[in-house]
């Protein structure tokens, strides 16, 4: 399989975990020829997603079609995700956001000891923050993580998630609003939780498509971070949903560090337009 395949299968996960979310939420969505497209609709001001799946070989006509859907929609806000860095679409109001990689690691178990000795100065540094936190009375405590199977453990995941990556358009956190129940019963979607002492700390979603797993919404809590959450929560995510197919992601400039020393490569570098229409 080649790389260029890596990166549709990339793409199809990503439009996959929005049509799962569509059902759980009762959205609207439209699938045109190369995108996919979620109406996220709770209030008339959230952001309508889209997106691009294959490459194109007119991207004014990819950029007419979204006009048309958003102006179907009487979109407000929207974010369009373009692995293929073609469109332009600052003529419907949108900014570009920062690139950010499309990541994926090839199927395999997880070297748990590799990955730890990749990250030997961050463990370093976390020793030393222990340290210090034990100086001032405040021990590090124990970190597990669990996949949230019940809805009160789910809702816990939702709660990081909205917090902890953050979410601003869904704080203050209200629970089911941003991730309902019904996403425990869609096909392929688990929800995994990291615990410090028994007390949420991070979490993450994965969505298995039967092709790849997608790796979303990565979260630790501020008050938890530097103390390894973020990367015992994917290390379970990775040992658990499928390792047997290849695992995709889009890292932010933060985490690609991370998921570097846990086997991800760069497939392409994404372009994110996000705006409004101004109605």
């Amino acid at each position: 399989m080649n790389i260029d395949s890596r990166l549709e299968q990339a793409n199809d996960n990503a439009a996959a975990f929005w049509l799962a979310q569509a059902r759980a939420h009762d959205w609207r969505t439209v699938t045109g020829p190369g995108w996919t497209a979620a109406r996220c609709a709770r209030t008339p001001e959230d952001a309508q997603r889209v997106v691009i799946t294959r490459p194109y070989a007119e991207p004014r006509a990819v950029e007419q079609e979204l006009a048309d859907l958003l102006a179907e929609w009487e979109a407000v806000r929207f974010t369009v995700e373009d692995p293929y860095g073609g469109l332009d679409l600052s003529r419907l109001g949108a900014s570009r956001m920062p690139i950010m990689p499309v990541m994926v690691r090839e199927p395999g178990p997880l070297d748990l000891a590799e990955a730890e000795a990749e990250a030997e100065v961050e463990v370093e540094a976390r020793v030393e923050a222990e340290r210090r936190a034990k100086e001032k009375g405040h021990e590090r405590g124990s970190l597990t993580v669990h996949e949230a199977l019940a809805a009160d453990e789910f809702a816990l995941v939702e709660r990081v998630v909205v917090d902890g990556f953050p979410l601003p358009a869904r704080q203050p956190w209200a629970r089911g609003v941003a991730l309902p129940e019904a996403l425990l019963h869609q096909p392929g979607l688990r929800g995994w939780l990291g615990r410090i002492d028994g007390a949420p700390a991070g979490a993450c979603l994965t969505y298995d498509d039967g092709k790849a797993t997608g790796v979303y919404w990565v979260a630790t809590l501020p008050e938890r971070r530097g103390r390894g959450v973020a990367r015992a929560v994917v290390e379970a995510a990775l040992a658990h949903a499928h390792p047997d197919r290849p695992a995709t992601l889009v890292a932010t400039s933060l985490g690609e560090p991370l998921y570097r020393k846990l086997g991800f490569s760069t497939r392409a570098d994404t372009c994110w337009w996000t705006g409004s229409t101004g109605r």
